[in-house]
């Protein structure tokens, strides 16, 4: 069996987990939602689902990884030979959603390279009809796709301290720069105050049982809990490192991206739009369309449309890569592999699931399930079905059946002391069962 490695540190493994789970989540995902469903309230709602539910399901899931020692094949197997399969429900969803991601990735260094080479003026004039007629080409978004999954092949090859932990440490101080200095820009424009007031102010008159579903939604997709990531993770951290201050300052590294990008899209949608609800309902789009108009009212738009992309490269990449690394690891393990095949193997099949995904929108298109193209199909499965079952499932199982002392233990290894032990034992027994049945009852329905 390959030798499994450790991060070199604390700092080492906060940086990579931090990267892992900042993302498009982050700076394509949160900002629409938060738009859409309220700003303020919204984000009120995220805020206190992190610090419970979402410290509760990354705590578990990092200790699960670091007291086995294992990938989350190896490490469900010996928590429980017969809840085993949830390791492989978990091993799905990074295997579904790391295709479709690199084909967004591919979206991203597309844009970032029309605004680079001086397009950004024609982007915006034609904003909506640039983004269908790019997505709805056969060659290019194919070409892209690849081109970003390359390149995170090429940094998995380097393994935990010189891929994972080199570019994390790296790419997180600079994305989190260039946010802070987009959302300066972007709250000073004229309009963007008001932007400013509806992100930051909670109307409680906008509160509903859809924003908390949808709150509840993205902090998995987020933090990337289910996707047998923070297992893997975890299971590359050494025991004398304190987990409970590290999941805190890794969900303060995540939040506070989230919040850096609401405060860059939110107000820019406001200045371009006049805060319109059309614009703030616009979904995924309001990165894609909107933005590139918005940059194009402003002195030097190439070049803060051209920083604005290369952050959100930055976090694409920072995430493919863990996704990457829970089916590389586990093919190790299972297989006795070493890296560059494992990477050759996931390489090689998330090139051909983009590939069919890109064709969804133009040759392949006829592929429709209940209103979804391929990308949609696979979407819905992963986060709406897959994602919160294999969460509900490890709740269960070690809060129900094998007991969260297994958890506790390792928390407290090395004679820490848990400070959230109460409070983590109620949400992990009755909580968060009852709000991740909620989320998959209202995705039905």
């Amino acid at each position: 069996m390959a030798e499994r490695h450790l991060f070199s540190n604390r700092m080492g493994f906060i940086l990579a987990t931090a990267g892992a789970a900042v993302g498009l989540g982050n700076i394509w995902r949160f900002p629409y939602l938060a738009a859409e469903y309220g700003g303020g309230i919204f984000l009120l709602i995220y805020l206190l689902l992190v610090v419970t539910l979402g410290f509760t399901i990354m705590i578990t899931e990092i200790a699960i990884g670091r007291s086995t020692g294992s990938g989350v094949l190896g490490a469900f197997a010996k928590i429980s030979r017969k809840w085993r399969f949830i390791g492989y429900l978990s091993l799905l969803v990074p295997c579904i959603i790391l295709p479709y991601y690199s084909v967004i990735g591919g979206w991203v260094m597309k844009y970032g390279f029309e605004f680079i080479t001086g397009s950004g003026a024609f982007i915006a004039s034609n904003a909506g009809k640039f983004f269908a007629g790019f997505t709805g080409s056969v060659a290019e978004p194919i070409f892209w796709s690849i081109i970003f999954i390359l390149i995170t092949a090429v940094i998995m090859l380097f393994g935990v301290k010189g891929g994972i932990e080199r570019t994390s440490r790296v790419l997180m101080p600079v994305l989190i720069i260039m946010l802070i200095g987009l959302a300066i820009y972007c709250i000073c424009m004229p309009g963007g105050l008001d932007g400013l007031w509806y992100y930051l102010y909670p109307d409680f008159s906008k509160f509903s049982f859809e924003a908390v579903v949808a709150a509840m939604g993205q902090l998995f997709y987020s933090l990337t809990l289910g996707f047998g990531v923070m297992i893997t993770y975890g299971s590359y951290l050494a025991k004398k490192e304190n987990l409970e201050r590290s999941v805190h300052i890794i969900e303060i590294f995540d939040t506070g991206v989230a919040l850096l990008a609401g405060l860059l899209i939110v107000p820019a949608a406001f200045v371009f739009s006049g805060g319109s609800p059309e614009s703030l309902g616009a979904g995924p789009g309001l990165m894609f369309e909107a933005l590139p108009q918005v940059f194009e009212t402003l002195p030097g738009g190439d070049i803060v449309g051209s920083l604005f992309f290369i952050c959100v490269f930055f976090a694409a990449l920072t995430s493919a890569i863990c996704m990457y690394e829970v089916p590389v690891a586990a093919i190790m393990e299972k297989f006795h592999v070493n890296r560059p095949v494992a990477v050759g193997a996931v390489t090689a099949f998330t090139i051909l699931v983009a590939v069919f995904v890109c064709l969804g929108y133009n040759v392949l298109d006829f592929i429709v399930l209940a209103g979804y193209n391929i990308f949609g199909i696979l979407d819905f499965f992963a986060n709406s079905i897959l994602l919160p079952v294999v969460v509900l499932l490890t709740c269960l199982l070690i809060g129900w059946i094998v007991k969260p002392k297994i958890v506790i233990d390792e928390i407290e290894d090395g004679g820490h002391v848990f400070k959230m032990k109460r409070l983590y034992l109620v949400i992990l027994k009755f909580l968060a069962p009852v709000a991740i049945t909620l989320i998959m009852l209202s995705n039905f329905i």
